[in-house]
């Protein structure tokens, strides 16, 4: 599907709360989508195996199929396999929306939100070039496209990244960390979600792995990493890159 400014633009709204649904979906139609809603998670997914759409909004919790059951489906067997998700949850805890990212969502809102936020977060998920799965979760480096992120960029077909234009050499893991956060600026990501995503089944890491590497990753690529304005340190939580 195009995401020119010409051609309709498709989104189905899940969620189970009346006003929330109607709410999202009349600024949406505003900024000119073409919207259908559903309020039950088995309704939902019967129209994402049948229709296409240019953009998901789904809330987590649901009745009938909660939304990452549904989020699961739709990845494995849906028309909509590649399709930008935004979830919207009134979960506040970082590892459910870290779980959410890594179950294949693009991006997330915590209830309440901004009617604007929603908005632009849609028209950005829009721009996105579609691929079979999210870039994230992809395993073969060429198919990953580059991340631009504030003056660094991020190339995972060439394993290369420049800092204000400058190349930087890093270690295999320091890249793989690097191009993990920085594909999900202002996302926390716990230590153990690192270790699960960068190390996956390796027993002989720990948490102090992470440190060490996040510590490393600082003085390549900050200005200065005693101040570190890209890589976070989100106390009692883990690390996220700095918003875009």
């Amino acid at each position: 599907m195009s995401f020119d400014a010409a051609v309709t633009r498709r989104v189905l709204i899940v969620e189970d709360e009346p006003h929330i649904r109607d709410l999202v979906a009349l600024h949406l139609q505003l900024d000119g989508w073409t919207v259908e809603t559903s309020g039950e998670g088995h309704a939902a997914l019967d129209l994402l195996r049948q229709r296409g759409y240019d953009l998901v909004v789904l809330d987590l919790m649901l009745p009938g199929l909660d939304g990452l059951t549904v989020l699961h489906a739709m990845r494995r067997e849906s028309a909509n396999q590649d399709a930008p998700v935004l979830i919207l949850t009134a979960r506040r805890e970082e590892v459910d929306k870290v779980l959410g990212l890594e179950s294949g969502a693009d991006d997330y809102l915590t209830k309440p939100f901004g009617v604007r936020e929603l908005v632009a977060r849609a028209k950005a998920l829009a721009r996105r070039p579609r691929a079979s799965r999210p870039a994230i979760a992809a395993t073969d480096d060429a198919g990953r496209r580059p991340v631009h992120w504030r003056h660094v960029i991020v190339d995972p077909a060439r394993r290369r990244v420049t800092v204000s234009g400058e190349a930087v050499e890093l270690t295999g893991k320091e890249f793989d960390v690097l191009y993990l956060l920085a594909s999900h600026p202002g996302i926390v990501f716990s230590r153990e979600a690192l270790l699960a995503r960068v190390w996956k089944d390796d027993t002989f890491v720990t948490e102090r792995n992470v440190d060490s590497i996040v510590k490393r990753l600082r003085r390549k690529v900050e200005r200065d990493p005693g101040e570190p304005e890209l890589i976070l340190t989100v106390w009692g939580s883990g690390y996220k890159a700095a918003d875009v």
